[in-house]
């Protein structure tokens, strides 16, 4: 896929927190989205013992992966599909360039994918002569502003009307200024109504899949997905390996978790089971339907018994609504797919801890993520995880028994001392007290005390004020 362009999180976060509007915009899709699932899971212990149903579910088929994928590929082949397997990203990109090439297409019509986010796959296809065309509303957006994803599930969630209608007016030929959502949505409808009939090739995520039938679960709202994966005569899909589940009684608690937890809603307004190619007689659907399962550092995580909790994912999003950090920052500012609580669990584990272990900072561990999602996934246990690591020096990692820096075992060497010994305690708050403000803020404390207000010692600790006032003590 070629050299990525180097990462600057702190430059991204600084010019993020600088955008007011950006702000303004998060602030207020996020609120939406907090009430919306509220109000959908208005019942606290009916939502926990659903959560608890779809952490079994995952967690059952995560403990039996490789054997549900074998059954998912044997049940897929029968059913007329064609099982491809991706060890990497760029092994994907290249599968699908290939299926396209022997078609002759040079357009394809694209449903909403992360997983062709995270492999880079737009414009993999667009070096090699192939034009693709997002369908999903928010994907549209975004790619006719020449932008990633911000959000999981609301790809344009950084932008409100104003800035969508200029875009519209200055990107689509002949289309007015408007800022009337119902217009909006009208002029995307007719760019888009052509471009599906186009389409010779309709590409795809899958949401669930489903071993015992050999079938894909796709939800959506908007209808372009099933245009998408109907309309055009070759329907590529493409998963990642984690999304197999066991059988069809499996699919409806995952769902009203996912669409509960995602949109706030009961069902989305389209579940679509695919289960094959059009058969003779039926009058729509593809003639030739391709599954790409998708490894691309999976295994490695699976073999993790702490890291392969990340794999229970279902791509609800909500963790991100919910985040502190990323409803100030946005997406765009973690500077891969993938943001938000998941991204700096996930997105360090794909593209490594040199890399992107920098993530993982981003958050307060207030433990929100955790509380809200809909598979408890312990996002902040695995957060600090990801901390721990990226901070262990060495190849090898904790388990070949490198160790933190010497300067950092010192300091907690210290304070062990401190708060163990007394006498020591004691001259310590003393000497807090009396110099506890005049701190330097250079040197090593310049950067925590450049965005937090430094902390105000008592001149006396609460032990000499309680034995002043001649409070009993031991």
């Amino acid at each position: 896929m070629g050299e990525r362009p180097a990462f600057d999180f702190r430059g991204n976060i600084l010019r993020a927190l600088a955008d007011g509007q950006l702000r303004r915009n998060l602030q207020s899709a996020m609120d939406g989205l907090i009430r919306k699932r509220r109000a959908v899971f208005d019942d606290p212990a009916e939502l926990e013992a659903l959560r608890t149903v779809g952490q079994s579910l995952k967690q059952a088929a995560l403990s039996r992966l490789p054997a549900l994928l074998e059954e998912l590929e044997a049940n897929c082949t029968a059913n007329g599909i064609q099982v491809h397997w991706a060890e990497t990203a760029a092994e994907a990109n290249r599968l699908v360039l290939a299926i396209c090439q022997g078609e002759r297409a040079t357009r394809v019509v694209k449903g909403k994918s992360m997983v062709t986010e995270e492999i880079g796959l737009n414009h993999f296809l667009a070096d090699h002569g192939v034009e693709v065309l997002e369908t999903d509303l928010g994907e549209f957006i975004i790619q006719l502003a020449g932008e990633p994803p911000s959000h999981i599930i609301v790809p344009a969630v950084h932008k409100n009307r104003d800035q969508i209608a200029r875009l519209f007016h200055a990107r689509i030929p002949g289309a007015p200024y408007t800022e009337k959502v119902e217009e909006l949505n009208a002029i995307a409808r007719r760019t888009l109504r052509q471009k599906f009939f186009e389409g010779q090739v309709g590409v795809s995520g899958v949401n669930f899949a489903v071993a015992r039938t050999g079938s894909l679960c796709l939800v959506e709202n908007e209808g372009n997905g099933r245009m998408c994966t109907t309309v055009p005569p070759v329907h590529i899909a493409l998963m990642g390996l984690e999304k197999v589940v066991a059988r069809l009684e499996d699919l409806p608690p995952l769902l009203r978790l996912l669409t509960g937890s995602a949109t706030g809603q009961i069902v989305t307004t389209y579940v679509n089971l695919i289960s094959g190619p059009r058969r003779p007689g039926e009058k729509d659907g593809p003639r030739e339907l391709h599954l790409i399962l998708l490894d691309n550092g999976r295994s490695r995580i699976l073999a993790d018994p702490e890291l392969r909790q990340t794999l229970q994912c279902i791509r609800c999003g909500t963790c991100l609504n919910h985040c502190p950090v990323y409803v100030r920052i946005g997406g765009h500012a973690y500077g891969f797919v993938y943001p938000g609580p998941i991204g700096e669990v996930l997105t360090p584990q794909l593209e490594g801890l040199a890399r992107a272990g920098v993530l993982a900072t981003a958050s307060s561990l207030c433990q929100a993520c955790g509380e809200v999602c809909p598979v408890r996934i312990p996002l902040p246990d695995l957060i600090r995880r990801m901390r721990t690591d990226g901070a262990c020096q060495g190849p090898g990692g904790p388990e070949d028994g490198c160790r933190p820096p010497l300067w950092e075992s010192l300091a907690w060497k210290i304070w062990a001392l401190v708060n163990t010994h007394p006498g020591l305690n004691a001259l310590g708050n003393a000497l807090l007290g009396r110099f506890g403000r005049r701190l330097p803020r250079r040197g090593p404390l310049a950067a925590w005390s450049a965005v937090r207000t430094p902390p105000r010692f008592a001149p006396k600790s609460l032990h000499a004020l309680a034995v002043k006032e001649g409070l009993p003590h031991e």
